[in-house]
């Protein structure tokens, strides 16, 4: 069940000193890579950090990290069962996600970070994340229209949701590729928050951003990761502004180089799995902002031939499936629908059915024999593995199905290992 407010985190976490200090990072779509760049050059500089990102992609624990290695599960798992007894006696009643992100902030305390990443969980001021009360320094990444439900139904009202992450003199620093109105949205709470410096990236960086790419290689990342890459830099140069010097934050690129965030953009063998000699791509997309990124991608990486593209979709439920559909199939390709197995710790998602998918890629027209219905992703990518015929496989619509292909992936190479 997702239920806003700060109230039951604030007793979750009331007895609980937080010596570390935070950068939060809030958006639509981008948050995650933000966060992976920034706790890697922080344990590039020697920094102890802990990341909390959500959500998790193969084991619930997965979704945080002390210096880049994932928290052990024995220590998890103790640390989670002493938050949900508070919970219990207390009689707090929190959500699954505030359980989490008390057991979060409770173990970066423990492993005595300096510096905790904090991603957003969902929208701003009501997320559950926000009882940080004093981060170093705030990033809004971009942002489109995704659950509207809960956060408004435009892209502005969408942008004031996030925005309540700005604290009073806290810089915040904000991707400037955003729409105006958008922009304009976030300086109006900026205003509101009495918060610090705002900061437009690239437009606010001028020569020093420049320095990034004396660094790092424009022509080794996408369009957006470039913005992303740029955002984590401005803000780790603020966090660690009264620390570092700037030429000492710019020896932290380099750590970059050797960050990868799964499950988006990421290529995968699976031969272990159904055989195909050749890898696919997994992309999370899951909205329409996240598509157009991805169709790009793939019009420029991927459709290299004349061949199709052969589609695994799952959805999860109040996403725009025709939205997604419609931006991402060319005529000729093929769908494998298909629906992602239960989230652990998040027992409201669920996905939209294959049967229901292939009701719309009919109705926008694709032809009948390159549609296709299978219940689980693994099933999915034999048939796509058989239809292809060595062609492309790209895995789209839900991160929750790239959490399955993943987890089949890994019990394929270590069977031993996933059976004990």
């Amino acid at each position: 069940m997702i239920n806003f407010g700060l109230a039951r985190i604030s007793r979750l976490l009331e007895t609980t000193v937080l010596p570390w200090r935070a950068i939060h990072v809030a958006g639509t779509n981008g948050k995650g890579s933000v966060c992976a760049y920034l706790s890697a050059m922080l344990k590039a500089g020697g920094i102890p950090v802990g990341r909390f990102t959500s959500p998790h992609l193969i084991d619930r624990w997965d979704c945080i990290t002390i210096n880049e290695e994932t928290i052990a599960e024995d220590v998890f798992l103790e640390t989670e069962q002493k938050v949900k007894s508070l919970n219990h006696t207390a009689n707090i009643g929190a959500s699954e996600f505030e359980l989490l992100t008390a057991t979060a902030f409770t173990l970066f305390a423990q492993q005595k970070i300096n510096i905790g990443v904090v991603e957003v969980g969902m929208g701003g001021a009501e997320d559950a994340t926000n009882v940080i009360q004093d981060p170093l320094v705030t990033v809004i990444t971009k942002i489109g229209l995704d659950h509207q439900a809960f956060l408004g139904n435009t892209v502005e009202e969408i942008a004031r949701t996030k925005a309540g992450i700005l604290k009073r003199g806290v810089p915040c620093v904000v991707d400037g590729t955003n729409t105006q109105q958008v922009l304009a949205s976030i300086q109006e709470k900026a205003k509101e928050s009495c918060a610090g410096a705002l900061l437009r990236v690239p437009h606010d960086g001028g020569e020093r951003l420049a320095k990034v790419w004396d660094i790092l290689s424009k022509n080794d990342y996408e369009a957006h990761q470039q913005i992303h890459i740029m955002l984590a830099y401005e803000a780790l140069s603020i966090a660690l502004n009264s620390t570092q010097t700037a030429s000492e934050t710019l020896q932290l690129l380099p750590a970059i180089r050797k960050t990868a965030w799964p499950g988006r953009l990421q290529t995968m063998s699976i031969k272990d799995l159904t055989g195909r000699a050749q890898p696919i791509l997994l992309d999370g997309a899951h909205n329409l902002q996240a598509a157009e990124v991805l169709e790009s991608y793939v019009n420029r990486k991927v459709r290299l031939t004349d061949d199709p593209v052969t589609w695994v979709i799952a959805v999860s439920s109040g996403k725009g499936v025709q939205d997604l559909l419609t931006c991402l199939v060319k005529p000729h390709d093929r769908v494998i629908a298909c629906e992602f197995s239960a989230v652990s710790g998040m027992p409201w998602i669920q996905p939209v059915t294959a049967k229901e998918i292939v009701s719309i890629a009919n109705i926008l027209g694709l032809h009948s024999a390159s549609v296709h219905e299978r219940s689980d992703a693994v099933s999915a990518l034999g048939v796509a593995t058989q239809e292809s015929q060595g062609g492309p496989i790209v895995v789209a619509g839900s991160l929750y199905l790239v959490s399955d292909i993943l987890r089949a992936i890994r019990a394929s190479a270590n069977p031993k290992s996933d059976l004990e």
